[in-house]
């Protein structure tokens, strides 16, 4: 065996460790806990707690690469909507699948808020998270909030809000809904936001 050959082992076993532990931390939340200790997650990964902090040096670079996990889940669920889809089409199919993503993610949503105060990668991975749903919003409907004209901004940042998870929360645990009656919420209020500007922009 050549040293290279036992560097390439080296490295892809640390590879399976480390994606061992960002596995057993999004089982734990997605299990229902939402702040799981290091012991209980080496203990799920199969390694010992000085292996998990060899491999991540605290918490903040566990949330980094679970953040990078979740997000990448959430992309492979993601599909795009069709731009050329009437506006009433464009909401539904939109609302449709931010309901299925925000369901899915529920449990690290929570966990993030939990923690995201006084963390800083958390508040990192959320802005990024933002940021994509801000994207997705201004090529979707890119003719309308051209049209919003004066508007465009708060319109973006009212649909992208709506859209996200502290308007689901709202709508599933502070008002009981279920996920089919927090989706029609949702477009509902999507829809009342465009046609609000929409109509303001027009007089």
């Amino acid at each position: 065996m050549t040293a290279e050959t036992r560097t390439d082992g080296r490295t892809a076993r640390a590879e399976r460790t480390r994606a061992a532990i960002v596995d057993a931390h999004v089982a734990l939340i997605n299990e229902g806990d939402l702040s799981p200790s290091g012991e209980r997650i080496a203990e799920r990964a199969g390694i010992s707690l000085r292996t998990l902090w060899t491999n991540y040096k605290d918490m903040e670079t566990l949330f980094k690469a679970s953040g990078e996990r979740i997000l990448a889940d959430q992309l492979a669920m993601w599909t795009p909507v069709d731009a050329t889809l009437p506006l009433h089409r464009r909401i539904d199919a939109y609302c449709r699948q931010r309901a299925r993503l925000l369901q899915a993610i529920a449990p690290a949503a929570r966990a993030a808020a939990m923690r995201e105060p006084v963390s800083p990668q958390l508040q990192r991975n959320r802005r990024e998270h933002t940021a994509r749903v801000v994207a997705e919003v201004e090529q979707l409907f890119a003719g309308e909030l051209e049209m919003a004209g004066e508007s465009r901004a708060e319109l973006t940042h009212t649909v992208v809000a709506a859209s996200m998870f502290p308007a689901w929360s709202m709508f599933v645990d502070g008002l009981g809904l279920d996920a089919e009656g927090a989706r029609a919420a949702m477009t509902r209020t999507v829809t009342s936001l465009f046609a609000s500007a929409l109509a303001a922009s027009a007089a």
